[in-house]
């Protein structure tokens, strides 16, 4: 089935249900465990588009550079990576991060964790360890990508499962540089020089809205504008740049705008270039921001224990 403007839209969208993605799959014979002469750990592809499992990894010990250089490699090349179940204590999250570059520490402070700023921890658990029945914030059941709310937006996303559900709770992937790769001719023209506003009060207001943004911290991060289509600045690849967080489109009626926007974020989710995560405890998921939409999956607040430890690696202004 084709949109208005002639591209194919995704098979579930087609169909009016969501689509089914490819779960922590049992690699098949072309998905086998690989290794590399050039890189000092083993590769399992998570799926057949998108995401790479680094087998013999321990970021307990540290990394150095010649394994940071191998580790950047494959992020550039797979852009979701796991790292197998490890006891990683809240500062060696924080190293790794830091070898990426700068480390945001969030305006929502109140998410700020285990006496490191830079870390944002997600938890619905009270001090004694029970579930309280609330969910920690249910923006990120939205397909979105970290930091797109500020001008120099997230470059690397670093999660850390402390406690995982037995159901739910999953996160997935998307691909953008395959969903822009997959508009007609008709859509890349009509965006190519769209530019959309991101801004974290208007999501976190509609998405969790119980406990809204301070004044002060709506003044701190106020809106900002970036182009729908966005270079990669490492690979040169052209990808969709949009998710939750964007509210309008500048130069266009906002009603407009909000349509375009809703109609592309459905657009760009392909079940065959996602990859849906479930979760074990101690497990690490590193991914690119500038070429990835993730979401959180819903999971029951009141009898599920779910514990995520995050870091973001601030990039760059897309462009």
């Amino acid at each position: 089935m084709l949109n208005r403007l002639g591209g194919q839209l995704p098979i579930a969208a087609q169909e009016g249900k969501l689509p089914t993605f490819v779960r922590n799959p049992v690699p098949e014979p072309e998905m086998q465990v690989t290794s590399s002469t050039n890189w000092p750990f083993d590769i399992r592809p998570l799926s057949a588009h998108l995401g790479a499992e680094l087998i013999g990894v321990d970021l307990v010990q540290g990394v150095d550079d010649v394994l940071f250089r191998a580790i950047y490699a494959a992020f550039l090349k797979h852009q979701v990576l796991l790292f197998g179940t490890q006891q990683l204590p809240p500062g060696r999250q924080v190293e790794f991060a830091r070898r990426f570059g700068e480390v945001q520490i969030h305006v929502m402070n109140q998410y700020h964790a285990d006496g490191y700023p830079e870390l944002y921890r997600l938890s619905n658990l009270d001090e004694n360890g029970i579930p309280t029945g609330k969910h920690p914030d249910r923006g990120t059941l939205a397909w979105h990508t970290d930091g797109s709310w500020q001008r120099v937006t997230g470059q690397a996303t670093i999660l850390y499962a402390e406690v995982a559900t037995s159901e739910g709770g999953e996160t997935h992937f998307c691909d953008m540089y395959g969903a822009y790769e997959r508009l007609s001719p008709a859509w890349k023209t009509r965006i190519a020089n769209l530019r959309a506003v991101h801004n974290l009060n208007f999501s976190r207001t509609r998405r969790h809205g119980e406990d809204p943004m301070t004044e002060a911290q709506r003044r701190e991060r106020p809106p900002v504008d970036h182009p729908i289509v966005r270079t990669h600045p490492e690979t040169g690849r052209k990808c969709i740049f949009l998710g939750d967080h964007a509210e309008y489109i500048q130069g266009m009626d906002y009603e407009e705008g909000r349509a375009l926007i809703e109609e592309l974020n459905a657009m760009a989710v392909h079940a065959d270039l996602t990859y849906a995560h479930r979760w074990s405890p101690g497990q690490l998921i590193l991914w690119d921001n500038r070429c990835v939409m993730h979401r959180a999956t819903e999971y029951d607040p009141a009898t599920q224990r779910r514990v995520i430890r995050r870091c973001t690696v601030l990039g760059e202004v897309p462009h």
